[in-house]
């Protein structure tokens, strides 16, 4: 069990760890070694509460494509210190997701921006009359 906050924690099963290439620069063994680590984690397979599942399929994160969190870390040149970071990675993800968002408090405009809105509307009108037809009795 990987423990998310003390109320939420995923289970390892639920997460598929594959190595694979480092892009980049390096001599001769490092671009044959596997030190890349893909990380998955379906979300509609996880054992998650139903409200963070709803956040997290909800957001725009490009970690995130239907239903599925990739997780690609090659940041590290050791395989072992690139799935901690990835699985770190799910983690801080989820630990977001498992915040409810902040209820909006409504607020009322202000005097002045109230004032400053109707000025610009006046103005906007006085405009917009004076594009209109002239008249021959005032050529």
């Amino acid at each position: 069990m990987i423990v998310v906050t003390q109320d939420l924690s995923i289970e390892e099963r639920d997460i598929t760890i594959k190595a694979q290439r480092s892009s980049g620069p390096g001599g001769q063994h490092v671009n044959t070694s596997d030190t890349a680590i893909l990380l998955q984690f379906n979300l509609y397979r996880a054992h998650l509460p139903e409200p963070v599942r709803q956040r997290l399929l909800q957001r725009s994160d490009q970690r995130i494509q239907q239903g599925m969190v990739r997780i690609l870390c090659d940041s590290h040149r050791s395989q072992r210190r690139n799935r901690e970071e990835a699985i770190q990675r799910l983690v801080a993800l989820i630990k977001s997701a498992a915040r409810p968002p902040r209820a909006r408090k409504k607020t009322k405009p202000t005097y002045g921006s109230i004032q400053d809105r109707l000025k610009a509307k006046t103005r906007r009108s006085q405009t917009k009359r004076l594009r209109g037809k002239v008249s021959k009795e005032t050529e």
